[in-house]
């Protein structure tokens, strides 16, 4: 013989389970940053150079910049690395700088500059194994750019790849 009892639907429970589990992640998850919007401040960040030294993103007012992130073992980043690279070098003497950060990991030097080398980059490469920047910048994937003007705003965000040699991106830089 059963006991009565309070009989709760199942959909019931579920729901509840589900609000109980959606305000659990709402609770250990950190407040995160607003969305970068066009025109808003570019993250400072500042990184390891491939070649040494430091590189921050203050640093380069008064320049066009071309914020590239990408890794060695990215296909679509293999792909546009030679025209990012032709980009810059036709338009680096009118203030126009490209900046590429590797999110390879920990360790990883030797293999981005084999990539560096494999396909003769001249722009700086700048290092994030930690993906503090690409975090900053709420990066969804890489191949990923940004377009950020001399005053240091945000004016554009290029996700994928890109064959960065058509006018339309020379015309957007100048």
């Amino acid at each position: 013989m059963s006991k009565p009892g309070i009989r709760v639907p199942p959909l019931l429970l579920g729901l509840g389970g589900l609000a109980l589990v959606a305000s659990f992640l709402v609770w250990i998850r950190p407040f995160s940053a607003p969305p970068l919007r066009s025109g808003a401040g570019a993250p400072e960040l500042t990184l390891d150079r491939l070649s040494g030294g430091e590189f921050s993103l203050s640093e380069t007012r008064g320049r066009v910049v071309f914020l590239n992130f990408w890794a060695t073992w990215c296909a679509p980043c293999i792909e546009e690395a030679p025209s990012l690279d032709r980009l810059y070098r036709s338009l680096r003497n009118e203030g126009f700088l490209v900046a590429a950060v590797s999110i390879d990991g920990p360790g990883e030097r030797a293999t981005v500059n084999a990539f560096r080398s494999r396909f003769d980059l001249s722009f700086p490469i700048l290092l994030d194994p930690g993906k503090r920047s690409y975090e900053a910048y709420q990066v969804t994937g890489v191949p990923e750019t940004f377009l950020i003007d001399p005053e240091g705003r945000l004016v554009e965000r290029f996700v994928g790849p890109r064959d960065w040699s058509r006018p339309r991106y020379a015309d957007a830089v100048r």
